[in-house]
């Protein structure tokens, strides 16, 4: 029944949808409809569902599953949601009585209200409850995104991003399957699996940028191209981020490529570590995983986001950019996390994290001490 539903997807056949549906469950028929026609609007590729569990009771059945698909041009591997489906059999045949995210997952975006679809020269934004004029101004800011991010790290990803705009804060929690307070203040995040240890460098997972809209239309022209061009980048990074990658490097070369060639100086870009700096607060040690938390506070953050960018900064100036992206994909490629960013210390820059960690706090005081 579900792999018939999935090819129903594909072919663009309404009926053969909603054939899956309980005839009887009518609110269900009608949400049915309206996802049909927003999925319709989409460019997939494939579509696909994956059974987990099936906890069957007579004529009664509860079944995880998860969903696969993938949108044409965009996605290298499938994007995956879990499903969660209440069933009935009616005369032999197995019909769908309810169906909801599964435990900790998101509500898709197409169940979320009419689908905008705006296609960029490389970007593809899908917006809920959102105009056309608004999403193509995203449009606009993700294809000035692309090209930037190509030149920071190479032009080794496919130079593609999709974009998501729900219509609400509220919105984009359900969209994260998370608190939507968590994402207060946060003008857009980019959701994918990062590789295991010693698995990266393989097909690029199918990622999302996820824009805030209320946080990100409170940015001036600026503030909107670097957020996206931050969030493009970890797209970009992403076969090469894996668990041994530390927040310091994955946030700080997004903050490099997003500021890259924009002409910005360093006490523009680093404002809450130079204040730290000039209050001869020196940090001791590149910032740890735990700095990038939020609740503790945002000058913390600040402080955090900045010293990985300028560690990235210090790489890039004294070994060159090709190092930079060199360290980043030895750290990414490394078996475990454990001596994974020494390693690539030694091996790629030909330095220690002590003498890097010694270099990086100089670099401080030479850029923001002043």
């Amino acid at each position: 029944m579900l792999d018939d539903r999935a090819a129903a997807v594909l072919r663009h056949d309404e009926a053969g949808y909603l054939s899956a549906v309980d005839p009887s469950a009518r609110q269900l028929t009608a949400a049915g409809r309206a996802e049909f026609a927003n999925l319709s609007a989409l460019p997939l590729r494939s579509w696909e569902y994956r059974l987990t569990e099936v906890r069957r009771s007579g004529d009664r059945a509860a079944a995880d599953a998860e969903l696969r698909y993938r949108l044409d041009g965009f996605d290298a591997s499938p994007a995956t949601a879990g499903r969660r489906l209440e069933l009935a059999e009616r005369d032999g045949r197995w019909y769908i009585t309810a169906d909801r995210p599964g435990p900790g997952a998101a509500q898709p975006l197409w169940q979320q209200g009419d689908i905008e679809v705006v296609r960029g020269t490389h970007s593809l934004v899908l917006g809920a409850g959102q105009q056309q004029a608004r999403l193509r101004k995203i449009a606009a800011d993700a294809d000035r995104a692309v090209p930037a991010v190509s030149a920071a790290w190479g032009g080794a990803w496919p130079g593609r991003v999709v974009v998501l705009v729900p219509g609400s804060l509220d919105a984009m929690g359900r969209l994260l399957g998370a608190p939507a307070e968590q994402y207060r203040g946060v003008a857009a995040v980019t959701t994918g699996l990062a590789a295991a240890p010693g698995e990266a460098g393989g097909p690029a997972p199918a990622d999302r940028v996820t824009v805030n809209p209320e946080a990100y239309e409170a940015l001036g022209d600026h503030g909107r191209r670097f957020v996206l061009t931050h969030e493009t980048a970890h797209v970009a990074t992403r076969a090469h981020t894996s668990a041994a990658t530390p927040l310091w490097l994955s946030e700080g070369f997004a903050d490099w490529a997003a500021y890259r060639g924009t002409g910005r100086d360093a006490r523009e870009t680093a404002p809450e570590l130079r204040r730290a700096v000039l209050g001869g607060d020196l940090p001791g040690a590149l910032p740890a995983d735990g700095d990038f938390r939020f609740g503790g506070g945002e000058r913390a953050l600040g402080r955090a986001y900045e010293g990985g960018l300028l560690a990235c900064e210090l790489i890039a100036a004294r070994w060159g950019e090709d190092r930079l992206r060199a360290f980043y994909r030895a750290v990414g490629a490394a078996e475990s996390r454990d001596g994974a960013v020494d390693s690539a210390f030694g091996e790629v820059l030909g330095t220690s994290r002590d003498r890097f960690t010694a270099d990086w706090r100089e670099y401080l005081v030479e850029r923001l001490g002043r």
